[in-house]
């Protein structure tokens, strides 16, 4: 039996973005993993501050390890804002997109740096989001529509026919040892090509919060690139998950907003889950009316 070939070194360069909201401590904690596991070398580490109240940005210039750049942001324009000017400010081929509170036990990110350097068309690429107990988060999904988000925001997700439609939507059946396609994938924690994120247009900062991704991977099909999702690759998330309090809470409202915004931008029928073409063709004609920008501009598209 011939031996087996030692897996190829990737040639594509991983950076990490990290957007920092008075969480000092998490966003401490996560690079702190990062530089641990190898993940990324300090210089291709790059925190953005989005104006954070408490102070954290200037104290994360002195608390963070010499070498890991921190982008101190004027104002706080959401999520996406933050990653946009994270990634305008990284040098490497790959970007890590985090939130403040996950980390690695382990470093298998050359699992994804291999599958770009395989697949030129792969635009974004989901990790494996795990709770603290080692519980599975279903970070890949399919694209919404009214009943999806319905059946998961009310008791009606868990009588039996509607709760096969959750597993559908959360691709439950997907979450075996090889990569696999999805819609999207959550923000949490993906990774993107950079130079598909800015052919596609960087992340919408019309959102602030809530569908940045979904509204990213939906560009990226449409585009012509692809979304996986790599469940050999985990990340632990501790899922502080505003976005579960009430309907009429400040996150409700953003939540409901922000979706409002993605089935405007993208046609979404109510009843029924977009197909990939079909959102192509409604964005085309969402991007058609006057005074919208065209693709490969920065922010709002």
């Amino acid at each position: 039996m011939p031996p087996v070939a030692p897996p190829k070194t990737p040639v594509s360069t991983l950076g990490v973005v990290i957007v920092n909201y008075n969480t000092l401590d998490l966003t401490v904690n996560c690079v702190a993993s990062l530089l641990q596991h190898d993940i990324a070398a300090a210089a291709d580490i790059v925190v953005v501050d989005n104006a954070s109240p408490d102070g954290s940005g200037a104290r994360l210039q002195a608390a963070l390890p010499a070498g890991v750049k921190v982008v101190l942001s004027s104002r706080n324009g959401g999520f996406g804002a933050g990653v946009n000017l994270g990634v305008a400010a990284s040098t490497t081929d790959l970007v890590l997109v985090l939130n403040p509170d996950t980390y690695f036990k382990r470093n298998d990110v050359d699992t994804i740096r291999r599958l770009f350097d395989e697949r030129p068309r792969l635009g974004v690429a989901g990790l494996r989001l795990i709770n603290p107990d080692g519980s599975l988060q279903y970070s890949a999904r399919r694209f919404y529509s009214l009943p999806d988000i319905l059946v998961r925001r009310t008791l009606l997700g868990r009588w039996g026919p509607m709760r096969a439609r959750v597993d559908s939507h959360l691709l439950k059946r997907q979450w075996a040892a090889e990569p696999f396609e999805a819609d999207w994938v959550m923000g949490t924690g993906f990774v993107v090509r950079v130079a598909a994120f800015n052919q596609v247009g960087c992340m919408d900062e019309g959102y602030f919060l809530y569908f940045e991704e979904v509204d990213l991977c939906a560009r990226m099909w449409v585009a012509g690139w692809h979304v996986l999702a790599v469940p050999s690759v985990e990340l632990v998330h501790e899922h502080q998950r505003h976005s579960a309090a009430g309907i009429w809470s400040k996150s409700g409202k953003t939540h409901l907003r922000s979706m409002a915004r993605f089935f405007a931008k993208f046609g979404v029928p109510w009843l029924a889950r977009p197909s990939r073409g079909g959102l192509a063709r409604s964005y085309a004609r969402w991007r058609s009316e006057p005074g919208k920008p065209t693709l490969g501009q920065q922010a709002g598209n």
